[in-house]
């Protein structure tokens, strides 16, 4: 073998190893703790520096450790599962479940919280029925919080009568738990899919989190708009029945409702805007159903509501004041 090759091997090794070692730690500090954690480093950096010692005594043993090491590692992993049954945060304690009997579909364990600030809130939650035969809008809702180019996706189903009912895929924290997108890589998190009031889930974001949100009709037909809807109850129901992880990657609030929309259009292309959820309107345009008038600019603006919303008189139907912007 060449001097080149040798040196090729090497390298590919290390990196091999570095990677590895990187992934490892990473999800065994999310996944162990105390004694347990440090028992498992202690393993690890064994079979580690194995594997080194070995590289420069025989590299087919070398191979073997690094192989076998990196299975140990991946079966451990398949064993953590997604739970129903964890000390749950308040407002992600229920996810929303559905039962439907031909146009009738009833919800239960809808979010109608009187929030109080951002953190407290007096829980609240309740069971309706919808009748899919007056569903007459879809919205779709963005909230951002930081970066412009992320947004949190919520869709909104409105009914004659003038009755919202707001679906959000989110992380399931645990009490003592809060977000980071790392975790959310590493199974950190369950993911729930919340039914809610737009009182609730909507004013939660705009009068009490202060963050930047915006409503967008989208124009769907109304068999579009059932099929839509009942996407949500079939997630909402195989949540129910078998529980699945967060990844703030390929199972978020976003990439969620883009694997739902393509029951409408199974060919529906992947775009970069699904992850840079802040560009959605564009995407929406791009599909032709972002409704409204004028330039995707000029609909950005007029789907802004935080201000609006923060006007709210007292007594007044948040759902219908907002909508008046």
């Amino acid at each position: 073998m060449s001097r080149f090759l040798k040196i090729l091997f090497h390298i590919c090794f290390a990196l091999i190893v570095l990677g590895g070692v990187a992934w490892s730690v990473t999800a065994l500090r999310f996944h162990l703790d105390g004694p347990a954690f440090w028992a498992a480093l202690a393993v690890l950096a064994a079979a580690v520096l194995g594997s080194v010692w070995l590289r420069f005594r025989s590299r087919r043993l070398s191979w073997l450790v690094l192989v076998v090491s990196g299975l140990v590692v991946a079966v451990w992993y398949q064993t953590i599962t997604p739970q129903q049954d964890r000390d749950w945060a308040m407002d992600v304690s229920r996810g929303v479940k559905a039962r439907v009997a031909g146009d009738q579909v009833t919800l239960s364990d809808i979010r109608d919280f009187n929030w109080i600030s951002a953190q407290d809130a007096d829980p609240r939650w309740i069971s309706r029925s919808y009748d899919l035969s007056k569903l007459e809008t879809v919205d779709m809702i963005t909230s951002v919080w930081d970066s412009p180019d992320i947004a949190h996706l919520l869709v909104s189903f409105g009914f004659l009568g003038g009755d919202h009912i707001v679906f959000s895929a989110e992380i399931r924290r645990e009490a003592n738990e809060s977000f980071n997108e790392i975790g959310g890589f590493f199974r950190q998190f369950e993911l729930v899919l919340i039914g809610a009031t737009e009182r609730d889930i909507v004013k939660l974001r705009t009068n009490y989190r202060g963050e930047d949100v915006s409503v967008y009709p989208v124009e769907l037909s109304p068999e579009q708009r059932r099929t839509m809807f009942l996407s949500f109850v079939d997630l909402a129901q195989d949540l129910e029945e078998r529980p699945k992880f967060y990844n703030t990657l390929t199972a978020n609030c976003t990439t969620v409702v883009y694997q739902l929309a393509k029951t409408l259009q199974p060919d529906l292309p992947l775009d970069w805007r699904v992850v840079m959820s802040g560009h959605l309107p564009e995407y929406m345009d791009s599909l032709g159903v972002l409704g409204g008038d004028g330039t995707v600019a000029t609909r950005r603006s007029s789907a802004q509501i935080s201000k609006v919303a923060q006007q709210l008189p007292a007594g007044a139907d948040y759902s219908d004041w907002i909508r008046q912007r």
